[in-house]
């Protein structure tokens, strides 16, 4: 059975490219992936990314906004070529996914200092929604309540599908100087639609969960941990994005 995932870094062969030669080349436990390994690289990862969010939030409070935009835009640049080089060579992960972390958090700290500067407390409360989300999924995943049947993964995949479809549909119509602000405002109909992409982010946890087990269940090689703390990251900083615009809409519809 294929499997299928909305995170662009966890897809069907992500695992099964490389466990058909575990068992002749990886032969010790020390060699194999873990699910405790791929768990202590992620939170490796996310220390390294509050660590550069630290920097431009600081440097937002000193206010040194050009050099924290420079930055902020430098790290969201290095991040993306970083996530796809990742990506494509999956090998490059041990040496590439604490870097990209720390590219991520230079745009993060950045972002989350001029929230907070309009919504004070925002950031705390996207932050705690989104280890919440985290714990409360993974409790719900280990537990059985949540299995990630095939009917999930393709429902999930559609959703994911149609949400690509309408953000880029929305793109053109705004080159083409018509304009879709119902999705983006803080009525409504703009937080119900923040709301969805929230559940989708969130239900992506899911999947990535279900695509690590599956590794360490393979033996795929050890190498594969630092990828599979890659995806995770991939899914949380999208998470957690979408839980501080959908918490700036709610205080923004507030505030009227």
């Amino acid at each position: 059975m294929a499997l299928r995932s909305g995170n662009p870094a966890l897809r069907a062969n992500t695992f099964s490219n490389y466990t058909t030669s575990v068992t002749g080349d990886f032969e010790r436990s020390d060699d194999v992936m873990t699910l405790s390994g791929a768990v202590n690289k992620t939170a490796l990862a996310l220390v390294f990314c509050a660590g550069g969010a630290g920097v431009t939030w600081n440097m937002f409070l000193a206010g040194k906004l050009a050099a924290m935009m420079s930055l902020m835009w430098g790290g969201l640049l290095a991040a993306t070529i970083l996530g796809f080089v990742t990506i494509f060579w999956k090998k490059a992960a041990p040496y590439l996914t604490l870097p990209y972390a720390v590219c991520e958090g230079f745009a993060l700290g950045g972002i989350s200092a001029a929230m907070n500067s309009a919504y004070p407390g925002i950031v705390m409360q996207a932050v705690g929604a989104t280890f919440g989300t985290l714990l409360c999924l993974l409790a719900a995943y280990r537990s059985g309540m949540i299995k990630p049947t095939e009917n999930f993964k393709l429902g999930l995949v559609a959703a994911m599908g149609g949400l690509m479809v309408l953000l880029f549909g929305s793109a053109l119509m705004n080159l083409a100087g018509f304009h879709m602000p119902a999705i983006y405002s803080n009525g409504p109909m703009g937080i119900v639609f923040s709301l969805v992409v929230v559940v989708i982010a969130a239900l992506n946890l899911v999947l990535d969960f279900d695509f690590i087990e599956q590794g360490a269940e393979q033996r795929a090689p050890k190498f594969l941990e630092w990828y599979a703390a890659f995806g995770l990251m991939v899914t949380l900083i999208w998470l957690y994005l979408e839980i501080l615009n959908l918490l700036a809409k709610l205080q923004g519809g507030n505030r009227r």
